[in-house]
């Protein structure tokens, strides 16, 4: 049994490891597509892009409607997470610079830990505070020194706070979602709660569609296909099986990630303070994902008084108590 709950474990946490690099490669894709779509444009055009993948797997799989009892769940993350975080981020990095971005959005596990604490009883343990304040302090240090000189709009920062906000709430809805409903249904639907709350951006969608590059258009494509449909199935999956919070705590990797992969495919050669920055939101997400483990129940041991060959163990005065 404890051979596969470790397998359990490894597997979820491979999932979270899947959705943290698909989301930080988002914020590269974000930034080249926003150039040519608006923020809610670009968010119908991913939303689309995911539902259209979510909804082929789901038919494949058989899985159905999900039960009445996970769609307060489900609407609730589909309109705050899929649709209003997205616009959101969207619109918000049109005004802040990358570093800011980061920043602010990094609240969300923050608030994530604070209402799942609250609202799903999961508590507040000491090692996920620890390890989420020390990786706060790593995204702080790495938007800081990526920053770009601190013209920041106040509007934007607004939205990104905005996202961080929508981002913890939805997150903290689909949680209980999920203990009546498949990773895949409580995506698959929240997928497509989102993009029907996009709806109104369909005509500046289409408008915008005929005059984009084929890259920026590849670009909303990809967003859907992976950092949405992939990734936030790998995240409901790890979400089933673990807290929020500590499912919150995982994602302080992505503004790291964010940085190496401007350095891989940008050229953008980070310097020591985002390094450094970046090893401190890896060390705390280890301390916040260190405790936790279940204790072994203790062992029964069962003491057998000695008795002649051939002639049956008489019971214990104890065992003959408890008979009665």
């Amino acid at each position: 049994m404890a051979a596969g709950k470790g397998r359990a474990e490894a597997t979820a946490l491979a999932a979270a490891a899947i959705t943290v690099v698909l989301w930080a490669s988002a914020f590269v894709s974000i930034r080249s597509a926003g150039e040519h779509y608006a923020p809610g444009a670009l968010a119908l055009g991913r939303l689309g892009a995911g539902a259209l993948v979510l909804c082929a797997v789901l038919l494949i799989r058989r899985e159905g409607l999900p039960p009445k009892e996970a769609w307060p769940g489900i609407v609730t993350s589909g309109l705050l997470w899929f649709g209003g975080y997205m616009v959101a981020l969207n619109w918000g990095e049109r005004l802040v610079d990358a570093g800011t971005a980061a920043m602010l959005v990094n609240i969300g596990p923050i608030l994530m830990a604070l209402l799942g604490g609250w609202l799903l009883k999961e508590g507040f343990p000491r090692r996920l505070l620890a390890g989420m304040a020390v990786s706060f302090a790593g995204a702080v240090v790495v938007g800081l020194s990526v920053s770009e000189g601190g013209d920041s709009s106040p509007l934007g920062v607004a939205l990104c706070v905005l996202a961080a906000v929508t981002y913890a709430v939805g997150v903290v809805s689909q949680k209980p979602a999920l203990r009546h409903a498949s990773p895949l249904q409580v995506t698959t639907f929240g997928c497509l709660t989102g993009f029907v709350a996009c709806l109104p951006f369909s005509g500046q969608l289409a408008s915008q569609v005929a005059d984009a590059p084929l890259s920026a258009t590849l670009n909303t494509v990809y967003l859907g296909v992976f950092p949405t449909a992939l990734a936030f199935s790998t995240w409901a999956y790890a979400l089933s099986r673990t807290t929020a919070g500590r499912m919150g705590s995982t994602t302080y990797v992505v503004p790291f990630l964010v940085v190496l992969m401007s350095w891989l495919f940008l050229d953008e050669v980070p310097g020591w303070l985002t390094l450094a920055g970046g090893l401190l939101c890896l060390a705390g997400v280890a301390v916040s994902r260190s405790g936790g483990r279940t204790p072994r129940p203790p062992r029964t041991r069962t003491v057998a008084t000695s008795a002649p060959a051939g002639q049956p163990t008489s019971p214990t005065p104890s065992a003959r108590r408890t008979a009665r």
